[in-house]
């Protein structure tokens, strides 16, 4: 841990602590992956961001209403997320009435101490109370995830605004602790009750069907492929953060098995990088894991905003020491340090998932290669990175996928309403402004991510999200 402070050393090590303690009680358990979790990265001096406007997700609440006639903000959906925890009582998750967005909390350990459990079964995975902080001790990842997907918007007490791509949302979490327990068996019970997360008595307007499952971290898992293509098959769709091992192009660096998985409705997401502006023609993160140029099936399927994301966090969560830079205080004059910066497809992933929130909020039927199909066709294309060129009937490119994610016009081709001042709106977006020209179609050479599954420990990811930044040599790999 050279070069680091002695307060983010010793975050790292209690973090890597609490991940070593639960693995040694758990013991040794057969087939391990040795895919690492994509964690986040520092947020290296850049103003922080939402993100939320650059995709113009800010414009749509807005602007637009669902089928529902309510704002367009992600109601009626439930966001599964698969990380490390949530703390439910963070003021980002707070309801007027004193609950939580969070619908049902969840923890995969058990599913590694009944070692008898196979890996599609998700009885194993069992109910935690709604109440009790389930990111403590394990990092704070998830807490930072979720605020991307669900956070409430306001402004803190310094004047930063934040907020989640959908703030009506809610969220199912199950936690599967710093070093990824039984995330199989976590995505077993999302496709045994996604319909009904909380059970056929609750109604939906408590706890509403699952439409987007969200994963910031690495697979290399054929019975988690299997998982998710039954999951669109359901008309859910799984968003997975393709990964921060940046790269030229000369070989893929991409999430291993989603990458690799054609499915409609499954999805990698790129790190785009708005410059805490909001633009639109940002850049994509240095970092943000490339795919093959020769290999169009490992490329991302497209970009979201992921560089110096501002989300929810604790001055005691691990994560927040060893890769925030800034703590912001707020909302309440009580609330120190509850806020925090950090960069990478960790938070890419969540804000997609958001997005796709409030595109079921806009068609409550559409089905998850409805949507995937949406967000491609109305995809931004900013001009930084590789060209784009055809695949299918899309343009796309090794870096940054079919381009930016336009909450907006994904909606309005959805079916949204628009509604109050919509003169900001009132031209049709320009989807193919900024594109360059278009080649002809590549072939695709990729050969299927082979199998694997497991776990490691988390100074691996903590220690390799803290290098300096810099662009990897031809032909290197990553995630080792």
């Amino acid at each position: 841990m050279k070069g680091l402070g002695a307060g983010r050393r010793a975050a790292v090590a209690g973090l890597v602590g609490s991940a070593l303690a639960v693995c040694a009680a758990l013991g040794p358990r057969p087939a391990l992956a040795q895919t690492p979790p994509v964690i986040g990265l520092p947020n290296y001096g850049g103003p922080s961001t939402t993100g939320t406007a650059a995709v113009r997700a800010d414009l749509a609440h807005q602007q637009l209403r669902g089928t529902d006639g309510e704002p367009l903000d992600g109601r009626g959906t439930s966001i599964a997320i698969i990380d490390t925890g949530v703390d439910p009582t963070h003021p980002a998750f707070s309801l007027p009435d004193g609950s939580s967005k969070l619908a049902r909390s969840l923890s995969a350990l058990p599913c590694l101490v009944q070692q008898q459990t196979a890996p599609s079964d998700g009885s194993c995975v069992t109910d935690l109370p709604l109440t009790v902080d389930s990111d403590t001790g394990h990092g704070g990842h998830g807490t930072m995830v979720s605020g991307v997907a669900v956070g409430n918007s306001y402004t803190l007490t310094d004047g930063t605004p934040v907020g989640g791509f959908a703030p009506g949302a809610r969220v199912v979490m199950i936690s599967a602790t710093a070093a990824l327990q039984g995330i199989d068996n976590a995505f077993a019970w999302v496709l045994a009750h996604h319909a009904a997360p909380c059970g056929d008595g609750v109604p939906a307007s408590t706890c509403p069907p699952i439409r987007v499952l969200s994963c910031s971290w690495g697979a290399n898992d054929l019975v988690i492929t299997a998982l998710e293509d039954k999951l669109a098959a359901e008309g859910v769709l799984t968003v997975w953060a393709n990964g921060n091992q940046g790269g030229d192009g000369t070989t893929s660096n991409s999430n291993p098995s989603p990458s690799a998985d054609p499915t409609p409705g499954v999805m990698t997401v790129a790190s785009y990088d708005d410059q805490g502006t909001g633009t639109r023609d940002g850049k994509v993160s240095t970092t943000s894991s490339r795919g093959a140029a020769s290999q169009p099936s490992t490329w991302p399927d497209i970009s979201a905003p992921g560089d110096n994301m501002i989300s929810a966090c604790r001055p005691y969560l691990a994560i927040c020491m060893a890769i925030g830079t800034g703590p912001h205080n707020g909302p309440a004059a009580t609330d120190v340090g509850t806020y925090n910066t950090a960069s990478g497809t960790s938070f890419s992933a969540p804000a997609l998932a958001g997005v796709i929130a409030m595109l079921f909020q806009a068609d409550p039927h559409a089905s998850a290669a409805k949507i995937d199909d949406t967000l491609k066709a109305t995809a931004y294309k900013f001009r930084d990175g590789a060209p784009y060129q055809r695949l299918g009937g899309y343009t796309s490119s090794f870096d940054k996928g079919a381009g930016l994610v336009d909450a907006y016009a994904a909606a309005l081709r959805l079916g949204a309403s628009r509604h109050g001042d919509v003169a900001a709106a009132a031209a049709p977006p320009q989807y193919g402004a900024t594109q360059p020209a278009v080649v002809a179609s590549l072939p695709n050479t990729a050969s299927p991510a082979p199998a694997g599954r497991g776990m490691v420990a988390l100074l691996v990811a903590i220690l390799a999200t803290l290098r300096t930044r810099r662009r990897r040599t031809p032909g290197s790999r990553s995630w080792r």
